[in-house]
């Protein structure tokens, strides 16, 4: 393992993330409307959901039941991808706290750029079309999250590249 890197999770910020995809959360900050006879705020577009295959994907919702993680530092020895849509995932159940670990890359991740962020309700995040990441990883207690996705089945709706070597998530200290 003399070849493992080591990353250290941070706090999520719609400014960190960016270059990966979108925070999606209720804040003040952001423009919003009034719904409701006014008991509502409403924070509009607050990710950009892309399909570059609209002739052939139609959008999915689903849900992902995730098991939490059993212990820190977390091995990871891939990353994911879906090259052609947009990837929403939307906690469902409370107290919700999970990692995203995401890099940017062409055909490969290029680990120079991964981060990993810690999430906590109530918030969910979008992948751009593109960005490699490792799969939904909840903490604590099990999460249930809602997912949008563009699919059509075949090979091109997720692509996974392997490490030679691991890569060690831990929280930061």
């Amino acid at each position: 393992m003399s070849n493992q890197s080591k990353f250290l999770i941070e706090p999520i910020s719609r400014q960190a993330y960016a270059p990966y995809g979108d925070l999606i959360a209720a804040d003040d900050a952001l423009p919003f409307n009034y719904a409701n006879f006014k008991t509502a705020k409403r924070f509009n577009f607050l990710a950009n959901v892309v399909n570059l295959r609209p002739e052939r994907a139609r959008l999915n919702l689903c849900v992902f039941r995730c098991t939490p993680l059993e212990k820190l530092p977390l091995e990871i020895k891939l990353l994911e991808r879906h090259e052609f849509s947009t990837q929403v995932f939307m906690p469902i159940s409370s107290d919700a706290r999970f990692l995203v670990i995401v890099s940017l890359g062409g055909s490969k991740p290029d680990l120079t750029t991964l981060k990993a962020f810690e999430v906590t309700n109530p918030c969910g995040i979008s992948y751009k079309p593109g960005i490699w990441h490792y799969p939904m990883t909840a903490l604590d207690n099990q999460v249930d999250f809602s997912c949008l996705v563009h699919e059509d089945g075949s090979s091109d709706d997720c692509e996974v590249s392997q490490f030679d070597f691991p890569v060690e998530i831990t929280i930061g200290g």
